[in-house]
């Protein structure tokens, strides 16, 4: 692609300073759009996570997300070097519009469908046009960032193949969205743009998206928390956590339970993006982070239960945390999440973190060491862009009284809704910290119960 020449220029009647870099203009039109097509894919595609159940498709679109996330990151900067990418961020309506249809799917294999199926094969192709029209010498910057997107989202499409199944309602999903972006010309605008179907009946036209009341965690059994002070009733058994007398043995297994149930994080912390449509890029790029950080824990946890003996099938997942944060808004979701749980982890963690390097475990030492040094990541998130968050919401308050009131409100809300999923499982088949002890040590339970 060539800029046109001056005469060209001069009879379209562009200024001459258009003509000059017209070849720049527009190679930076087309990196914007692709801009906001990751943009609002990752703010939309986390959706997806606390619809579907399989944990490791939950993990596979953190991981989407995170390198999406990176794939926008790189796009604006590349497109802030060349004239006519634009200053702002926002993400053009008609855009907007086909990732608002993609999420409305009551069904989270559906909307996944929608997802893998059309947008991101659509994707795929515009960044494929995006290398067969530049100018590879003069555009090598774009040319090699766009070539690693491409190899990206060929493995994106790989990766997902086995999690998607055939349905009446992914297959009218589909229909849908191809029907939009055939309307806007493609991704890029360059196609012939097509009138939509007669009839056709968009179900974000029914009104506004909300978060399901309970995530999804098929095919596993469920209940409303997995800490208790009762061996008998869950696998964490807080007082062992810190009680010197309890076997370190005893403690690993249950500090993987507790990473695996990091799940819960992934699934309320994936809320957080779609709610705020007006903040900053780079305040989605590392809620991205923060998102695959979590997915990460909970697949420690999730790879090394079973290689210590321990039944996932026997694992109640708890519900309890996204029963009650979803019911906040969002900017308090994610205060509770960095300003009490993580922050408040801390002394405990190092305290588990100390009696597992007795066992001269380097795997679980290293685990725990890059989860302790990812929350302390996410703490220094949330004090840089909880103050956004709140300024999105209008809320003025120094964010100290904002942290308090919002601990008020979780205590509120979770008298409302927690504690409300019964065990999916009888005690003599679900993981307690019972079953843990002898798991552990063979020792009975009875011996390492702390004292009253």
């Amino acid at each position: 692609m060539v800029a046109p020449s001056a005469p060209a220029a001069r009879a379209a009647g562009a200024p001459p300073a258009l003509g000059r870099l017209a070849a720049v203009q527009e190679m930076a039109a087309l990196l914007r759009r692709l801009f906001e097509v990751e943009r609002e894919f990752v703010r939309t595609a986390t959706t997806l996570i606390y619809r579907v159940g399989a944990p490791e498709l939950k993990y596979l679109l953190c991981q989407h997300v995170w390198e999406s996330a990176g794939h926008a990151r790189w796009l604006r900067e590349r497109g802030r070097e060349l004239q006519g990418f634009g200053a702002g961020e926002a993400v053009r309506p008609e855009v907007r519009g086909v990732f608002e249809e993609a999420i409305r799917p009551a069904d989270g294999a559906a909307a996944l469908a929608g997802f893998y199926g059309v947008l991101k094969p659509a994707l795929l192709a515009a960044y494929r046009h995006y290398l067969a029209v530049t100018e590879p010498l003069a555009d090598w910057p774009s040319r090699k960032l766009v070539e690693e997107f491409v190899a990206d989202e060929e493995r994106h499409a790989r990766e997902i193949a086995p999690f998607l199944a055939e349905s009446a309602d992914g297959a009218a999903a589909a229909d849908r969205l191809s029907a939009l972006l055939a309307a806007e010309g493609g991704w890029l605008g360059l196609a012939p743009r097509l009138p939509l179907p007669p009839g056709l009946v968009l179900l974000s036209a029914a009104g506004p998206y909300a978060h399901p009341p309970t995530c999804n965690r098929a095919p596993y059994p469920t209940c409303s928390s997995v800490f208790s002070h009762d061996p008998a009733e869950t696998p964490i058994v807080r007082p062992w956590l810190v009680d010197p007398a309890t076997d370190a043995r005893v403690i690993r297994i249950m500090v993987y339970v507790w990473l695996m149930m990091e799940m819960d994080a992934v699934d309320y912390l994936a809320t957080v993006f779609y709610d705020t449509p007006g903040a900053p890029f780079d305040l989605h790029h590392d809620l991205a982070r923060h998102l695959w950080d979590e997915s990460r824990h909970s697949q420690f946890g999730y790879r090394q239960l079973p290689r210590l003996g321990v039944d996932l099938g026997t694992v109640e997942h708890s519900l309890d945390l996204y029963h009650i944060l979803v019911q906040m808004p969002p900017h308090e979701r994610y205060a509770m999440m960095t300003m009490e749980f993580e922050a408040g982890s801390f002394p405990v963690k190092a305290h588990v973190m100390d009696r597992i390097r007795e066992l001269n475990d380097f795997e679980a030492d290293t685990l725990l060491a890059f989860d302790r040094n990812d929350e302390q990541n996410h703490v220094r998130f949330g004090h840089r862009w909880l103050p956004v968050m709140m300024a999105l919401f209008g809320d003025t308050r120094p964010v100290d009284d904002f942290v308090r009131a919002a601990q008020e409100n979780f205590k509120a809300a979770a008298a409302l809704h927690g504690g409300r999923v019964p065990h999916a499982l009888p005690p003599a088949t679900r993981l307690t910290g019972e079953k843990i002890l002898r798991l552990a040590t063979g020792a009975a339970a009875v011996a390492a119960r702390p004292p009253g």
